[in-house]
Parts: C-alpha cells; structure tokens; sequence
C-alpha cells in the first residue's frame, strides 16, 4: 500500500533533518517553512503533487553520488552495475505501464524531454504545428521566447471561441496548408479530452511525426482514465510529477524505430550526466502508478475536478468550455471583476494556493490575466473527496467576493488550515493514509 506521511506532527521523525540544521541553519529554516506552507493549506496548482514515502526517501539516497553517463551496458564510467539495474527496472516499468515499446527516463524534466525529442527528427527551420500557449499549450509548443520558437517555423492551433474545444478542422485545414513536418500535441491549461487518433489521422494525410507532451495528464493516462496517446503518436513526452504523483522529471516513450535518434539526442545531445537517484525515484512511481489504488485515485481526481467545477459554476463563475474532463480547470475571473493576480494573491493570503492563468482570447497581459488554474490532484492525495470540494469552492468563492479584505484573509486562512487539520484527524485511521504532503516529520 502506498504511503504518504503527514509532515505535522512534531514526534515524526524530527531527527531526519538534524545534519541540515547543523551545517546550514539558513536553509533548514526554509525547509521547515515549505513543510509547514505544505502541510496547512490548501494545494490547489494544477502541477504539484504529494510524493510518497518511498519516492521521497529514494531521491535523497546515496545513488545521487554516482556518475553514470551512458545508458545500462554502455557507461562510460566504472561501477554503475548497480545502477545499470534501478535504471534498467525504470525503463521496463514505464514501458509496461504506458504500453510503449521504448522508454528513455533519463531526462530531467519534461522541457528538455521535449526538446531530445525534436533534435531527434528535426532539424532547424522545420515547420511545426503546436498549440498556442494563449489557448492553453505550453512554451516548448513553440512560444517565440523559447528554443522552440527560435529554431522552429511555428504555426499555432488553438481553440474555438464559441466552445473553446480544439479546432480539429481548423487544425487541419493548417496542416494541409502549411504541410509541417510535426505537429505536437498535448497542453498545459486545457481542460477536455484530446482525440489523438483525430490528430494522427492529419498527421499521416500530411506525413507529419506526431509527438504528444502528456505531462498533465499522464497520470489519468497510466490508469485509463483518459485516453492513451501512445498508439497514436510516434514519440510521447511527459513529465513524472503531476498526476503521475512521482519525482521531478521528465521521461520519453516512442516507438522502436525512434529508439537510437531519441537516445542519441538527450545523451550526449542536451544532457550529460543522468540523475540515478531521480531515475530510481522514477522506477519507485512506475511502480506504485501499476497498483490497482492508483487506478482509484485517478478516478477521484477527475471527479472532484468536476465537482468542484460545479460548485464554482453554481457561484456565478464561468468556467472555461463549461467544465473538464480531467485533473483542471481554468475559472474565468475576469467576468466577475477580477484579475487572475488579483485572485491569485487573494487566495494565496487564504491559505489557498492557485496560480494565474490566461483564457483563450485573453485581452489581459499574461502577468496579469483573465483566469486562475485549479488543480485536484493533490488535495486528491490528502484523500479528500468530493464533499470537501464542496468547502473548497464554497472557501474561494468567499474569498474572491471580497478580495481586499484583510480580516476576511485571515478567518478564511484559519478556515483552510482548519479544514486541512480535521480532515488529517478524521482520515487517520483510514487504511490508505492519504494524509498529507510527502515530506518525513516536522524541522524543528
């Protein structure tokens, strides 16, 4: 059973942290601050996640002082054997996991598996097909300020206005136009189901290579709750975190063909040097990610998505296409007055954390925008089901009717932490002890 550990009581393995505190007082006491913002608010960005014990505790083991560049078999340097068999163990897990017939797990974030995987097949001045970041992609997709929109012609897809969907026939009509040599799939703020097998029908009508980043979404993935992209796409990005509920990272899934190009380009083509105790924390998830509860979860996290969808639409506030089919929503703040910043800093002072998000057609500069992301899947790990997205939405609402009160920060921050508080002691005794943030004990 997969274990995740409360961070607040103060006899939980207090001693863990002793050595920080006594070689860099500064820095314990950032730790001890993350862990109690951790452990009394509410985690609603769309990205973070609760590790479990076992992946936490991996990631600080003592395979982070060896060097292995290379891949299992082909090092160059000595004494990797038993690394070549946590990495070998990642690999197969994360093949057996998606269904896909190769697996790199070396890279250190779903940025730079991204970009392997366009150094993999393309070459600079290729014309690609991505989703604007405005309507929900992400910068790799091809944002003029990064090296996607530097070294790629871009031609950006988005949604429609009416019912902010992707544009499938809009989609097409470019690529047939424009003729890419990729189109990339996948986004960072959107909150439907993707028809991948629409996509790789266009990509084949035009010969394109179809990649997906499913970063957000591989975790409903893995357990079915959302359709696989896999037997559609010729290479598949992803990160580990997000709803794959693992550590910080990035890993490749394609097709055999694609195998030695997508290897070759992240080692030694962007990376060097691989992370042996990331990879293995990696290994520890893939395999907590196979178990039947990890199934469960997922289901839960895409319900209370939805239902706390509902209880912000029954406020007033409109949601982006009307609602999600997965871990996120996007909430338009903007229609009642505010700003995502606004309503982001409002919130935070709550004790509720979001971030601000553009909409598509946002008239508002991206520091500022239209909307806020909320995501489930943390407060999801916490066991929370939905009644408590009930509180939650009835909490923000509150919040953002008033937004410049301080008094009114205060008692909802004291409300949040409440919240979060009795619902770790009515849990306790709950068999799955989905009971807060991945962190070992307090740091006092």
């Amino acid at each position: 059973m997969t274990k995740f550990v409360e961070t607040g009581g103060s006899s939980l393995n207090t001693d863990r942290f002793a050595s920080v505190r006594q070689t860099d007082p500064d820095i314990a006491e950032t730790i001890s601050q993350e862990i109690t913002r951790q452990n009394s608010g509410l985690e609603l960005i769309a990205s973070e996640n609760f590790v479990s014990q076992a992946v936490l505790e991996t990631m600080g083991s003592a395979l982070t002082n060896k060097y292995a560049e290379g891949y299992p078999g082909r090092r160059y340097y000595g004494g990797c054997e038993v690394v070549d068999v946590s990495e070998s163990l990642a690999i197969e897990r994360a093949k057996t996991l998606f269904g896909a017939e190769h697996a790199n797990v070396q890279p250190h974030s779903g940025a730079q598996a991204n970009m392997a995987s366009y150094f993999a097949l393309f070459k600079p001045g290729d014309t690609v097909l991505g989703m604007d970041l405005a309507h929900g992609g992400h910068l790799t997709h091809g944002h003029p300020l990064n090296f996607s929109g530097q070294l790629y012609k871009i031609v950006p897809y988005g949604v429609r206005r009416d019912d902010e969907l992707i544009d499938y026939d809009e989609l097409e009509k470019s690529a047939l136009e424009h003729r890419p040599q990729l189109i990339m799939v996948g986004a960072s703020a959107y909150p439907r189901l993707i028809d991948f097998e629409r996509i790789a029908t266009v990509a084949r009508e035009v010969g394109a290579v179809m990649i997906t980043d499913m970063a957000h979404i591989a975790g409903l993935v893995a357990a079915g709750v959302h359709p696989s992209p896999i037997p559609h796409s010729d290479i598949v990005t992803t990160t580990t975190h997000k709803t794959l509920r693992g550590p910080r990272g990035g890993l490749i899934l394609c097709r055999d063909e694609h195998r030695k190009a997508v290897n070759r380009s992240l080692f030694p083509g962007v990376q060097g040097g691989p992370l042996m105790h990331i990879i293995a924390a990696k290994a520890v998830c893939f395999k907590e990610a196979s178990e039947t509860t990890f199934v469960d979860y997922q289901k839960q996290v895409v319900r209370n998505a939805r239902r706390l969808a509902d209880g912000l639409a029954a406020q007033g506030y409109r949601i982006v296409s009307g609602g999600t089919d997965n871990h996120l929503l996007l909430v338009d703040v903007f229609s009642k007055g505010l700003t995502g910043t606004i309503s982001e800093d409002a919130l935070g002072r709550a004790g509720i954390t979001v971030n601000k998000n553009a909409i598509p057609f946002d008239e508002q500069p991206p520091m500022v925008a239209s909307g806020i992301r909320l995501g489930t899947p943390a407060l999801t790990t916490r066991g929370m089901t939905e009644p408590e997205m009930d509180m939650v939405a009835d909490l923000i609402g509150r919040v953002l009717s008033a937004p410049e009160d301080g008094r009114s920060h205060t008692l909802y921050e004291t409300k949040s932490k409440h919240c979060v508080r009795n619902f770790h002691c009515t849990r306790r005794q709950s068999p799955n002890r989905f009971i807060g943030p991945g962190c070992l004990g307090t740091f006092r």
